[in-house]
């Protein structure tokens, strides 16, 4: 008998397994709807089963250009409510989001902030609160605490997801999408990294790994120190442009390139995201810059520009987060996100508990659920 991908994740996942046990017979989500709006691929699958063994009620929505098909199939045949299905179109993701809130969850669980956002424009009592993922979402979300005022818990400022899920998993998935996606080596390529935080440092480090040329753009003082000290040239933005094979956004930042970029890059040069939100390369600017003579689908996940001048330049799935679009997107590692899920599930659990206090809004995985989960993960390693 053949296993199906769902299968091998949750074999794989044996931390989130665990989880999803205890949770059968804790209970901790008894009556309540649980909100999602996450990437909707085997391994968020595992996540949620995870919390509907937990008596949730579980209604959810993918993110722009990430929602699998097969995954939307197998959690509606789980009794898993979805709303919507595969999109690139934000007029249509905006509709999607706003068909889970229509729901009234009592707990919401955000990739970008795109729910909670969303909750403020009509807000109703019986919200207990949720979490956040990304770093894109928490800065989204911030200025607004005071007006969310609620226990909000951000799962990227956990130093389990920045070394585990951002820096390794992230860092290896960046280049095996980038080898998956033009077939083409990374030995002796040029690479330049903007953004060094934890994702950055692994995406600069699998680089370097894999025998390519790597420096780091980086605005923050001491962050560019650390790259420097880390073996990584840190040349100013405008030398990375002009001297980059590869160019890699990992910022979280809004339109870090642009089509002025484009009277600078070299031929050939490939541009990549691998930032949450599909707003670091500035693709429509890039496409409609009059530099820009044609444009070529030149295979699944490139998007080639051929300038006026004769040089080209390839642009990998339309800006969207490159190892979550494409041709066989895989995600992150089964391992990485068995950790990150199970601090989502933990932290969503002490939501649910009340042992979270309102005055926690936007604000890092409370310390003992950190402890908790990485004392966890490493006793199923060693058994």
């Amino acid at each position: 008998m053949s296993v199906s991908r769902f299968e091998w994740v949750a074999d794989s996942a044996r931390l989130l397994r665990q989880t999803g046990d205890e949770f059968e017979r804790t209970r901790p989500f008894e009556g309540m709807r649980i909100g999602t709006g996450i990437h909707l691929e085997p391994k968020t699958a595992a996540l949620l089963m995870a919390l509907r063994r937990g008596g949730a009620a579980v209604v959810s929505t993918g993110n722009l250009n990430s929602t699998q098909q097969e995954t939307v199939d197998y959690l509606r045949a789980n009794d898993i409510e979805v709303i919507g299905g595969p999109t690139a179109d934000p007029v249509e993701h905006d509709r999607f989001l706003r068909g889970v809130l229509a729901t009234k969850p009592d707990l919401l669980l955000d990739n970008g902030g795109d729910l909670f956002a969303r909750y403020l424009e009509d807000p109703w009592d019986t919200l207990r609160g949720g979490t956040e993922e990304t770093t894109s979402g928490r800065d989204r979300l911030l200025p607004l605490r005071d007006r969310i005022g609620l226990p909000l818990l951000v799962i990227n400022d956990s130093p389990i997801k920045q070394f585990g899920e951002n820096t390794h998993a992230v860092g290896a998935g960046t280049v095996e999408s980038f080898i998956r996606i033009t077939n083409r080596i990374t030995n002796g390529r040029r690479v330049a990294v903007f953004g060094y935080g934890s994702v950055g440092r692994g995406v600069a480090a699998y680089f370097r790994s894999f025998h390519s040329v790597v420096s780091v753009v980086e605005p923050q003082p001491v962050l560019r120190l650390r790259a420097l000290l880390d073996g990584f040239a840190v040349p100013d933005r405008d030398q990375a442009i002009a001297e980059a094979d590869v160019v890699v956004t990992v910022t979280g930042a809004p339109h870090v390139i642009t089509g002025a970029d484009l009277a600078h890059v070299r031929d050939g040069v490939v541009l990549i995201s691998a930032g949450h939100l599909p707003w670091e390369l500035d693709v429509p600017a890039l496409l409609d810059d009059p530099s820009v003579a044609s444009t070529d689908d030149v295979t699944d996940g490139i998007t080639t520009l051929r300038l006026r001048d004769g040089r080209s330049v390839h642009v990998l799935t339309r800006g969207h987060m490159v190892n979550l679009a494409g041709p066989r997107p895989l995600g992150n590692s089964i391992e990485s996100m068995d950790l990150g899920f199970t601090l989502q599930a933990r932290c969503l659990e002490a939501v649910a508990r009340g042992t979270v206090p309102k005055t926690a809004c936007v604000v890092p995985v409370p310390a003992e659920i950190d402890a908790l989960v990485a004392s966890a993960y490493v006793e199923l390693a060693r058994a």
